[in-house]
């Protein structure tokens, strides 16, 4: 059990459901998420409160982040190195966590991080779904590409 919602996850994403590479990512990680470990929560859906996990919404859509039971966050590159783990995939997250090459693999996900907000701009697959229509959560952008 854990403090945040009495669920038996370990690892909580806060994920951006409009973008398409992101929800990709998302879906490979729920059909690997046999254990139930992972817990899986849209930043774009109504509702949704950053300030909930101690982060502003400018700061959700800038990085990846994750929750764990206890309400630590993880961000950027760790957030994928544990959700690997947790979902059999050691193998890669001992890859993304292989401390020589973390300075490059850090920089290429902050070069995705700053163009991936404007992935979420678009028609997403769903066709149910719309596209952002919240203004305020559309404006905001990536720290690195003001």
């Amino acid at each position: 059990m854990n403090s945040l919602d009495g669920r038996g996850w370990k690892l909580k994403l806060l994920y951006d459901g409009l973008c398409p590479i992101c929800a990709g990512e998302i879906n490979f990680l729920r059909r690997r998420n046999r254990r139930g470990e992972l817990a899986f929560e849209d930043i774009t859906a109504p509702g949704f409160d950053p300030g909930r996990y101690g982060l502003t919404l400018e700061q959700a859509v800038g990085f990846m982040h994750a929750v764990t039971p206890d309400g630590r966050v993880l961000r950027g590159l760790e957030v994928f190195v544990a959700a690997y783990r947790l979902a059999g995939l050691s193998w890669l997250a001992a890859i993304l966590g292989f401390r020589p090459i973390q300075p490059v693999m850090n920089l290429a996900y902050r070069l995705f991080a700053a163009v991936r907000p404007r992935f979420s701009r678009s028609q997403p697959k769903d066709a149910a779904r719309p596209p952002c229509r919240d203004q305020d959560r559309c404006r905001v952008q990536s720290p690195l590409i003001r």
